[in-house]
């Protein structure tokens, strides 16, 4: 807070450009989970419409917008959450590669294309929890 109470700054979210950012990137990764054989069976085809909107409200959280998703569906737990699911390599692999062409096509500045790249990466790493 600045002098007065004025917000000094704003929030990676913001910055971005909010809502519709977050939910352009999300939407462009499941185009790419639909086609991938390894990945797709994981995913809920019958829900995923609400899978695009948990994956948005978690993203736009974590970067600062609104607190939707822990309103909604309480700590996010990730690794909790992607245990009864076979994370392997290949899979955190093909995750990944569909995730860099969303974040690609967001045309994000450097700057905010490798903070987020950064974070994405590294939540993937961590929720390998399969070996090959």
């Amino acid at each position: 807070m600045g002098e007065g109470g004025d917000v000094v700054g704003t929030s990676f979210w913001a910055e971005v450009g909010g809502r519709a950012t977050f939910e352009g990137i999300v939407r462009r990764f499941y185009e790419g989970v639909r086609t991938d054989e390894l990945l797709w069976p994981m995913y809920p085809e019958h829900d995923l419409e609400g899978a695009i909107q948990r994956l948005t409200m978690f993203l736009e959280q974590y970067w600062g917008g609104p607190g939707t998703y822990s309103e909604q569906r309480g700590h996010p737990r990730l690794r909790i959450r992607h245990q009864p699911f076979p994370v392997t390599p290949t899979a955190r692999d093909a995750w990944l590669r569909h995730m860099r062409t969303a974040v690609d096509e967001a045309d994000l500045s450097p700057m905010h294309e490798s903070m987020l790249w950064d974070y994405l990466d590294r939540a993937a790493h961590a929720l390998v929890n399969t070996a090959e």
